[in-house]
């Protein structure tokens, strides 16, 4: 196995681990912690608090996940009644928007972490246990985001100028 396959196999499941560890790690808290509080009476004090975090990770990697499967926010019915050209320049301009939004969730969610880390801000019911870990899921995950509105919008263009059919619509099993 070589270095570029594992970067390779990273790369085309790190949303997808992301997600699973999330969204079991949300699961389980609650799930021990209804059961700890209807059988024993008793619950973690972080158990309502933590759960809410993690499904930052989850949300914004799943932005990302369905962002590069071309699932996510889009008007595929129109897309494809509209003539090559049309079908491209709206791909185009999908790829400009995604980077204006981008930008400006990045630039201010960079600046949320860094209050919550200068300010020593810590989860509710917590001892140790940083907010500003689960802040960075939000410019991280779109960081990621638009690194696969570039794959995708590189694809685009290859195809455009080869005049293969643009892809327009998801794939339904990946």
């Amino acid at each position: 196995m070589t270095i570029g396959s594992v970067f390779g196999a990273i790369e085309r499941n790190i949303e997808k681990s992301v997600i699973l560890v999330s969204y079991a790690s949300m699961a389980g808290i609650i799930f021990v912690e209804v059961i700890r509080r209807f059988f024993f009476n008793e619950q973690a004090p972080w158990s309502t608090t933590i759960p809410i975090y993690m499904f930052l990770w989850l949300a914004w990697m799943g932005a990302s996940y369905n962002t590069m499967r071309r699932s996510h926010l889009r008007f595929t019915e129109v897309r494809e009644r509209l003539p090559y050209k049309g079908q491209f320049y709206c791909l185009l301009l999908d790829a400009l928007c995604w980077f204006v939004m981008g930008v400006v969730v990045i630039y201010y969610s960079v600046e949320q972490v860094y209050i919550a880390y200068d300010n020593f801000a810590i989860v509710q019911g917590t001892d140790n246990v940083m907010q500003w870990w689960f802040y960075m899921a939000t410019p991280l995950a779109w960081v990621l985001l638009l690194f696969r509105v570039i794959q995708n919008l590189r694809q685009d263009i290859r195809s455009f100028i080869a005049g293969r059919p643009l892809t327009t619509q998801a794939k339904m099993f990946d």
